[in-house]
């Protein structure tokens, strides 16, 4: 009964799995919608969509991965700023919410 109960046969060394990322899909929707709507506010001269675009090019930008290519990301915040930059400077007054008149 003094004996090692322990049976070296079925001792096994632990390897860890490695976790793998699933494929989240919303930093690359956003920036697309970012870009969209940052290209609607240029040529329809709509204040609150360019607004629309750079809070969405911000989720994107705080969502994406750090393997993730950066060059996508930046340029659809720096698009979003333009057309914040360009619709007020083709007008200048405050901007107006159409479904709060």
């Amino acid at each position: 009964m003094s004996g090692d109960n322990r049976r070296a046969n079925r001792v096994h060394r632990f390897r860890p799995s490695f976790i793998t990322q699933s494929d989240d899909a919303l930093p690359d929707y956003m920036n697309l919608m970012g870009m969209i709507c940052s290209m609607c506010s240029l040529m329809l001269k709509v204040k609150w969509c360019a607004w629309i675009a750079i809070f969405a090019a911000l989720v994107g930008f705080a969502n994406s991965r750090v393997s993730e290519d950066t060059k996508q990301v930046l340029s659809s915040f720096m698009l979003s700023i333009s057309a914040v930059v360009v619709t007020y400077m083709q007008n200048p007054a405050p901007m107006t919410i159409p479904f709060m008149q």
